[in-house]
Protein backbone atom coordinates (compact mmCIF):
# COMPACT_ATOMS: atom_id res chain seq x y z
CA UNK A 1 0.00 0.00 0.00
CA UNK A 2 1.36 3.68 -0.94
CA UNK A 3 0.97 6.59 0.75
CA UNK A 4 0.13 9.89 -1.50
CA UNK A 5 2.76 12.58 -0.69
CA UNK A 6 1.29 16.07 -1.97
CA UNK A 7 4.06 18.69 -2.07
CA UNK A 8 2.59 22.12 -1.37
CA UNK A 9 3.82 25.00 -3.02
CA UNK A 10 5.31 27.79 -0.57
CA UNK A 11 2.49 30.01 -0.79
CA UNK A 12 -0.25 27.07 -0.78
CA UNK A 13 1.87 25.76 2.97
CA UNK A 14 1.51 29.73 3.97
CA UNK A 15 -1.90 30.11 3.58
CA UNK A 16 -2.49 25.99 4.94
CA UNK A 17 -0.52 27.29 8.04
CA UNK A 18 -2.33 30.48 8.28
CA UNK A 19 -6.41 28.93 7.88
CA UNK A 20 -5.45 25.97 10.44
CA UNK A 21 -4.52 28.29 13.05
CA UNK A 22 -7.28 30.39 12.38
CA UNK A 23 -9.78 27.55 12.78
CA UNK A 24 -7.95 26.13 15.84
CA UNK A 25 -7.74 29.24 17.36
CA UNK A 26 -3.99 29.98 17.63
CA UNK A 27 -3.45 33.17 17.27
CA UNK A 28 0.11 33.26 18.33
CA UNK A 29 1.08 30.52 16.07
CA UNK A 30 -0.25 31.68 13.53
CA UNK A 31 1.21 35.68 14.17
CA UNK A 32 5.12 33.84 14.65
CA UNK A 33 5.04 31.05 12.11
CA UNK A 34 6.67 32.67 9.53
CA UNK A 35 9.66 34.29 11.85
CA UNK A 36 9.94 30.76 13.47
CA UNK A 37 10.18 28.71 10.32
CA UNK A 38 12.52 31.70 8.87
CA UNK A 39 14.70 30.59 12.02
CA UNK A 40 14.25 26.88 11.99
CA UNK A 41 16.08 27.02 8.56
CA UNK A 42 18.95 29.46 9.42
CA UNK A 43 19.46 27.58 12.41
CA UNK A 44 19.22 24.03 11.38
CA UNK A 45 16.55 23.30 14.08
CA UNK A 46 15.33 19.63 14.35
CA UNK A 47 11.36 19.22 13.77
CA UNK A 48 10.86 18.71 17.48
CA UNK A 49 12.94 21.53 18.43
CA UNK A 50 10.40 23.87 15.87
CA UNK A 51 7.57 22.42 16.91
CA UNK A 52 8.52 22.92 20.40
CA UNK A 53 9.54 26.87 19.66
CA UNK A 54 5.84 27.60 17.87
CA UNK A 55 3.77 25.51 20.96
CA UNK A 56 6.09 27.17 24.02
CA UNK A 57 4.97 30.77 22.20
CA UNK A 58 1.41 30.23 21.67
CA UNK A 59 1.45 28.72 25.46
CA UNK A 60 3.41 31.76 27.14
CA UNK A 61 0.84 34.42 24.75
CA UNK A 62 -2.09 32.77 26.38
CA UNK A 63 -0.61 32.74 29.65
CA UNK A 64 -0.12 36.46 29.37
CA UNK A 65 -3.81 37.07 28.03
CA UNK A 66 -5.19 35.40 30.95
CA UNK A 67 -2.95 37.55 33.09
CA UNK A 68 -4.47 40.42 31.58
CA UNK A 69 -8.15 39.46 31.23
CA UNK A 70 -7.42 38.73 35.38
CA UNK A 71 -5.97 42.27 35.86
CA UNK A 72 -8.68 43.68 34.06
CA UNK A 73 -11.65 42.08 35.81
CA UNK A 74 -10.44 42.87 39.42
CA UNK A 75 -11.20 46.52 38.14
CA UNK A 76 -8.11 48.03 40.13
CA UNK A 77 -8.56 52.21 39.66
CA UNK A 78 -4.96 52.53 38.48
CA UNK A 79 -1.54 49.77 37.60
CA UNK A 80 0.50 49.65 40.45
CA UNK A 81 3.27 47.01 41.17
CA UNK A 82 5.38 45.75 43.34
CA UNK A 83 9.04 46.33 41.47
CA UNK A 84 8.09 50.21 41.53
CA UNK A 85 7.64 50.22 45.05
CA UNK A 86 9.77 52.54 47.01
CA UNK A 87 11.25 51.08 50.07
CA UNK A 88 13.63 53.83 50.83
CA UNK A 89 10.92 56.43 50.82
CA UNK A 90 8.87 54.33 53.86
CA UNK A 91 11.21 52.03 56.01
CA UNK A 92 8.54 51.24 57.71
CA UNK A 93 8.11 48.26 55.31
CA UNK A 94 10.26 45.32 55.01
CA UNK A 95 10.79 43.96 51.92
CA UNK A 96 11.43 40.23 52.71
CA UNK A 97 7.61 40.52 54.36
CA UNK A 98 6.24 42.05 50.82
CA UNK A 99 8.52 39.48 48.48
CA UNK A 100 7.40 36.76 50.88
CA UNK A 101 3.63 38.01 50.18
CA UNK A 102 4.43 38.28 46.37
CA UNK A 103 4.70 34.06 46.41
CA UNK A 104 0.61 34.72 46.89
CA UNK A 105 0.96 31.55 49.49
CA UNK A 106 -0.99 33.58 51.92
CA UNK A 107 -3.87 34.04 49.13
CA UNK A 108 -3.57 30.06 48.28
CA UNK A 109 -4.10 29.47 51.96
CA UNK A 110 -7.40 31.53 52.17
CA UNK A 111 -5.15 34.25 54.45
CA UNK A 112 -6.11 37.96 55.34
CA UNK A 113 -4.09 40.97 55.20
CA UNK A 114 -4.42 44.49 56.80
CA UNK A 115 -2.24 47.12 56.20
CA UNK A 116 -2.57 49.44 58.11
CA UNK A 117 -1.44 53.38 58.12
CA UNK A 118 -1.82 56.96 57.07
CA UNK A 119 -2.55 58.76 53.56
CA UNK A 120 0.67 58.56 51.08
CA UNK A 121 2.18 55.88 53.01
CA UNK A 122 2.14 53.44 50.14
CA UNK A 123 -0.95 51.05 51.28
CA UNK A 124 -2.98 51.27 48.65
CA UNK A 125 -0.30 50.89 46.08
CA UNK A 126 0.85 47.69 47.78
CA UNK A 127 -3.29 46.50 48.12
CA UNK A 128 -2.83 47.14 43.89
CA UNK A 129 0.43 45.16 43.40
CA UNK A 130 -0.20 42.31 45.64
CA UNK A 131 -3.49 42.46 43.57
CA UNK A 132 -1.93 42.12 40.38
CA UNK A 133 0.28 39.80 41.50
CA UNK A 134 -2.17 37.46 42.53
CA UNK A 135 -4.08 37.88 39.32
CA UNK A 136 -1.35 37.23 37.42
CA UNK A 137 -0.45 33.89 39.17
CA UNK A 138 -3.82 32.86 38.25
CA UNK A 139 -6.02 33.90 41.25
CA UNK A 140 -9.41 35.42 40.83
CA UNK A 141 -9.30 39.36 42.15
CA UNK A 142 -11.56 41.69 42.93
CA UNK A 143 -10.97 45.43 44.55
CA UNK A 144 -13.15 47.96 45.46
CA UNK A 145 -13.55 50.45 47.89
CA UNK A 146 -15.73 49.97 51.56
CA UNK A 147 -17.48 52.88 50.73
CA UNK A 148 -18.61 51.22 46.93
CA UNK A 149 -18.96 47.88 48.65
CA UNK A 150 -21.72 48.97 51.12
CA UNK A 151 -23.40 50.48 48.55
CA UNK A 152 -23.28 48.08 46.24
CA UNK A 153 -24.93 45.83 48.96
CA UNK A 154 -27.16 48.50 49.96
CA UNK A 155 -28.70 48.55 46.70
CA UNK A 156 -28.72 44.81 46.25
CA UNK A 157 -30.78 44.20 49.07
CA UNK A 158 -33.36 46.90 48.21
CA UNK A 159 -33.12 44.88 44.86
CA UNK A 160 -34.01 41.71 46.93
CA UNK A 161 -30.49 40.66 45.40
CA UNK A 162 -28.33 40.44 48.59
CA UNK A 163 -27.49 36.74 48.47
CA UNK A 164 -26.61 36.64 45.27
CA UNK A 165 -23.98 39.63 45.39
CA UNK A 166 -22.25 38.42 48.35
CA UNK A 167 -22.13 34.77 46.78
CA UNK A 168 -20.86 36.95 43.87
CA UNK A 169 -18.06 38.49 46.28
CA UNK A 170 -17.40 35.26 48.62
CA UNK A 171 -16.62 33.50 45.26
CA UNK A 172 -13.05 35.38 43.91
CA UNK A 173 -9.76 34.58 45.31
CA UNK A 174 -9.16 37.72 46.61
CA UNK A 175 -11.10 40.86 47.35
CA UNK A 176 -8.93 43.55 47.98
CA UNK A 177 -11.06 46.44 50.05
CA UNK A 178 -9.46 49.85 49.85
CA UNK A 179 -10.56 52.96 52.23
CA UNK A 180 -11.71 51.14 55.31
CA UNK A 181 -12.83 53.36 58.12
CA UNK A 182 -12.48 55.92 55.84
CA UNK A 183 -16.14 56.42 56.01
CA UNK A 184 -18.64 55.52 59.46
CA UNK A 185 -20.79 53.04 58.11
CA UNK A 186 -24.62 52.92 59.60
CA UNK A 187 -25.45 49.68 61.63
CA UNK A 188 -27.83 48.09 58.32
CA UNK A 189 -23.67 48.98 56.45
CA UNK A 190 -21.45 47.54 58.62
CA UNK A 191 -23.64 44.30 59.08
CA UNK A 192 -23.85 43.40 55.32
CA UNK A 193 -19.89 43.95 55.20
CA UNK A 194 -19.86 41.80 57.70
CA UNK A 195 -22.05 39.42 55.92
CA UNK A 196 -19.07 39.38 52.93
CA UNK A 197 -16.42 38.83 55.20
CA UNK A 198 -18.02 35.87 56.91
CA UNK A 199 -19.20 34.43 53.25
CA UNK A 200 -15.29 34.57 52.76
CA UNK A 201 -14.00 33.52 56.24
CA UNK A 202 -11.23 30.78 56.49
CA UNK A 203 -11.59 30.01 52.40
CA UNK A 204 -10.67 32.88 50.54
CA UNK A 205 -8.10 35.81 51.33
CA UNK A 206 -9.01 39.65 52.07
CA UNK A 207 -6.70 42.36 51.59
CA UNK A 208 -7.72 45.18 53.68
CA UNK A 209 -6.66 48.82 53.61
CA UNK A 210 -7.23 51.24 56.21
CA UNK A 211 -5.92 54.71 57.84
CA UNK A 212 -7.44 53.48 61.13
CA UNK A 213 -5.83 51.93 63.49
CA UNK A 214 -7.67 48.73 64.78
CA UNK A 215 -8.56 50.51 68.33
CA UNK A 216 -10.34 53.60 66.20
CA UNK A 217 -12.42 51.43 63.95
CA UNK A 218 -15.51 51.89 66.79
CA UNK A 219 -16.15 55.11 65.36
CA UNK A 220 -16.95 53.43 61.87
CA UNK A 221 -18.82 50.07 63.22
CA UNK A 222 -21.17 51.97 65.86
CA UNK A 223 -21.90 48.67 67.62
CA UNK A 224 -18.67 47.48 69.66
CA UNK A 225 -20.16 43.43 68.66
CA UNK A 226 -20.19 44.09 65.34
CA UNK A 227 -16.62 45.91 65.67
CA UNK A 228 -15.25 43.21 67.67
CA UNK A 229 -16.45 40.66 64.81
CA UNK A 230 -15.19 42.77 61.84
CA UNK A 231 -11.71 42.95 63.49
CA UNK A 232 -11.79 39.44 64.54
CA UNK A 233 -12.78 38.12 61.20
CA UNK A 234 -9.72 40.19 59.30
CA UNK A 235 -7.09 39.51 61.85
CA UNK A 236 -6.93 35.73 62.25
CA UNK A 237 -3.70 34.50 60.74
CA UNK A 238 -3.32 37.60 59.03
CA UNK A 239 -0.09 39.34 58.28
CA UNK A 240 -0.62 42.82 59.40
CA UNK A 241 1.64 45.43 57.78
CA UNK A 242 1.93 49.06 59.61
CA UNK A 243 2.91 51.37 57.16
CA UNK A 244 3.25 54.24 59.31
CA UNK A 245 2.46 58.26 59.78
CA UNK A 246 4.60 59.66 57.56
CA UNK A 247 3.29 61.06 53.93
CA UNK A 248 5.95 59.90 51.81
CA UNK A 249 3.89 60.98 48.62
CA UNK A 250 3.22 64.82 51.00
CA UNK A 251 7.56 64.41 51.24
CA UNK A 252 8.11 64.07 47.72
CA UNK A 253 5.69 66.91 46.59
CA UNK A 254 7.28 69.37 49.61
CA UNK A 255 10.95 67.82 47.84
CA UNK A 256 9.84 68.62 44.65
CA UNK A 257 8.57 72.23 45.39
CA UNK A 258 11.90 72.98 47.32
CA UNK A 259 13.94 71.99 44.08
CA UNK A 260 11.60 74.29 41.90
CA UNK A 261 11.77 77.37 44.48
CA UNK A 262 16.15 76.45 44.32
CA UNK A 263 15.99 77.23 40.58
CA UNK A 264 16.59 80.44 39.31
CA UNK A 265 13.67 82.67 37.76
Amino acid sequence: MTTAHHTLTTQATDVAIDTSCRLLRLPTMRAQAAEIIGRAEREGMSYAVFLAELLMAECEDRDRRRSERRIRAAKFPREKYLRDFDYSANPNIDPAVVNNLATCDWVKNGYPLCLIGDSGTGKSHLLIALGTAAAMAGYRVRYITAAALVNELVEAADDKQLGKTIARYGRVDLLCIDELCYLELDRRGGEMLFQVLTEREEKNSIAAASNEAFTGWSSTFSDPRLCTAIVDRLTFNATIIETGTQSYRLAHSKAKQGMNDEKPS
